[in-house]
């Protein structure tokens, strides 16, 4: 079922373009030192953007002070604003039967997108 799922994400939900966007902004922010750190967790984001069904992130334990520090950081520079994408499209397709399935992928993406740091995907 996830794999159909996945299908479907990719033609109709725009997970092609979700994982484009993020591979993007993963490998222009990784051409700066200071910018690789956010440029991986971008890349975790594009995994989540091609395939979400069937995968889900929880807390890495140890994450300390320094995950913390760039969630702040991420937060105020790139945090909100996704999320605010990702809400909007959520709702958006939850006002369609069909949709209600992308619906929640999308917010699981604008909770990941709030704070990346921290977070490991598993299966």
């Amino acid at each position: 079922m996830d794999f159909l799922l996945n299908v479907l994400w990719i033609i109709l939900g725009g997970g092609w373009l979700i994982c484009l966007e993020y591979l993007a902004a993963g490998v222009l922010l990784c051409l700066t030192v200071v910018g690789i750190p956010f440029g991986l967790q971008c890349f975790k984001l594009a995994k989540l953007g091609l395939v979400p069904f069937g995968h889900d992130f929880d807390e890495v334990p140890g994450a300390g002070v320094g995950s913390f520090a760039l969630n702040v950081l991420w937060l105020v520079v790139a945090g909100i604003w996704i999320f605010l994408s990702h809400l909007v499209l959520g709702v958006a397709l939850a006002l369609t039967i069909i949709g209600i399935p992308f619906a929640f992928q999308h917010l699981k993406f604008g909770m990941l997108a709030l704070a990346p740091f921290g977070k490991r995907l598993q299966r």
